[in-house]
C-alpha cells in the first residue's frame, strides 16, 4: 500500500501567483479548509513544498 499524506488548504490562492495557483489545483484542493489525501510521491512533495504557505499537512 502507498503511503498517503493528509494536505489541507488554510489560506486562500486569490491575489498568489499563478504557478503556486496551480500547485494548489494540481493537489486537488478546491477552497479554504478542504483536506484531500495524496500519494506521498516526489512530485507531490514537491507541490507541498512550493506553497507550504498556505497548506497544512499531515502523515497518514
Amino acid at each position: 500500500m502507498k503511503k498517503k499524506i493528509k494536505v489541507t488548504q488554510m489560506g486562500s490562492i486569490h491575489g498568489r501567483k499563478r504557478a503556486h495557483q496551480a500547485c494548489v489545483a494540481g493537489l486537488g484542493l478546491r477552497r479554504r479548509h478542504h483536506t484531500v489525501e495524496v500519494e506521498d510521491t516526489p512530485a507531490t512533495r514537491g507541490m507541498i513544498n512550493k506553497v507550504a504557505y498556505l497548506l497544512k499537512v499531515e502523515k497518514d
